[in-house]
């Protein structure tokens, strides 16, 4: 019997028992989908990231307060927090940094008209808006002049805009944020979450007017930076921890970050992720595999004279072998092919149902992966009872009732 023949065979054997050739590939199905839809999500995720920080350039470089590490160590002195005059420091005594910006995100309420919303006001310098390249909709970012002057100036983000002035352009509004009123000048695009942040739900202020109006001190809680040059990047980072080292007194209660030490976090994290989702959904395919074996079983049971009558015209052990491989090989492939359509239609109801914030992709390896892995649960598991089939004796075989 050639392959073709037997793979026939094995299709008409799974129609004429439609429900327990369902119920057998269930646990694969499941299996092959919870892993394409956990992939498709991680990979989706990895791309947003990646693409966030390249658009912010190669060159990036963080710096930000870490208050945790307060908590090592006795009988230190700490630094209150990262002020302003650290940036200008950054600008005048880093050569390999070319740009600087110091930020102070706040959480807020912002009110208009008797309406509350819930969001963050993130000031910061004019540089802000190249670094996070932040596209407008409308209006302008605000400018160094605005920055000297303390104005009471902002832009918003697309969920502000959607809250307050859903179906008016709010340029040249009014909105209140920390007791201070605020002048909309520009409405941010819509960029949708990222790395759990939400930037539609930000308003970008001055950090001169945030601190002289609001805070009324220096402190900063982060500063993105940009180094002259892309392959020394990793150097600038050295030199900026060696600047605020020797400003602060050797205390360490800041962290200092290249983007490419970023991205390896990330994607180291995101790796646990995988291997964990894929335990998952390895463990609903060995759940998988055990029912091929069992259901695999039962039909070497039922099918006893059938395999007694092939082997008494002729049929060596090796053809029963692979007819019963085939079967359980089929079963397994089937359902591997039906897990990966419903892997990718439950990654692309996730994309919907978020708006595109939590953007998937299912790449081909995931799939042919997991196809080739089921067809391999299929094989393994129905080693056994295609092994049992073919050693059966045709004169007992025959005589079975």
């Amino acid at each position: 019997m050639g392959l073709l023949q037997s793979l026939r065979v094995a299709l008409d054997c799974l129609a004429a028992n439609k429900l327990r050739s369902a119920l057998t590939m269930l646990g694969v199905i499941i299996g092959v989908a919870s892993v394409i839809a956990m992939v498709s999500i991680i990979e989706g995720a990895r791309d947003r990231v990646v693409k966030e920080f390249e658009e912010m350039g190669s060159r990036l470089v963080v710096i930000f307060f870490s208050p945790e590490e307060r908590q090592k160590g006795e009988g230190r002195t700490h630094i209150e927090y990262l002020t302003t005059d650290d940036a200008e420091a950054i600008r005048r005594e880093c050569p390999l940094v070319s740009s600087v910006s110091p930020e102070l995100p706040l959480d807020a309420s912002f009110q208009v008209a008797g309406e509350t919303f819930k969001g963050k006001l993130v000031a910061g310098q004019p540089e802000f808006a190249r670094l996070h390249n932040v596209k407008l909709a409308s209006g302008r970012f605000f400018t160094q002049r605005d920055y000297d002057a303390w104005a009471k100036v902002c832009v918003i983000g697309d969920e502000v805009k959607n809250e307050f002035w859903p179906d008016e352009d709010p340029v040249g509004k009014t909105l209140r944020a920390k007791g201070v009123d605020f002048v909309v000048i520009g409405v941010a695009e819509r960029r949708g979450r990222t790395m759990g942040q939400d930037p539609d739900k930000e308003v970008y202020a001055p950090l001169t007017t945030v601190q002289k109006r609001i805070t009324g001190d220096k402190r900063v809680w982060v500063m993105w930076a940009q180094a002259e040059d892309v392959q020394r990047t990793e150097e600038a980072a050295d030199q900026i921890w060696a600047l605020l080292m020797r400003r602060h007194g050797n205390q360490p209660d800041f962290t200092v970050d290249s983007q490419s030490r970023i991205l390896a976090a990330i994607g180291k994290v995101l790796a646990i992720f995988g291997i964990v989702f894929g335990g998952v959904g390895g463990l609903a395919l060995l759940v998988g595999g055990i029912g091929i074996m069992n259901i695999m079983l039962v039909s070497v049971t039922e099918r006893t004279r059938e395999i007694g009558l092939r082997k008494a015209v002729g049929a060596k052990r090796r053809h029963v072998l692979i007819q019963f491989l085939t079967e359980s090989m089929t079963l397994s492939g089937i359902g591997g092919l039906i897990g990966i359509g419903m892997g990718w239609g439950i990654a692309r109801l996730i994309e919907v149902a978020t708006k595109g914030d939590l953007p998937t992709k299912v790449p081909l390896w995931a799939a042919a992966g997991g196809f080739l892995f089921a067809c391999a649960v299929g094989v393994f598991f129905g080693l056994y009872p295609a092994y049992r089939a073919s050693r059966l004796d045709p004169i007992q075989a025959l005589r079975y009732e």
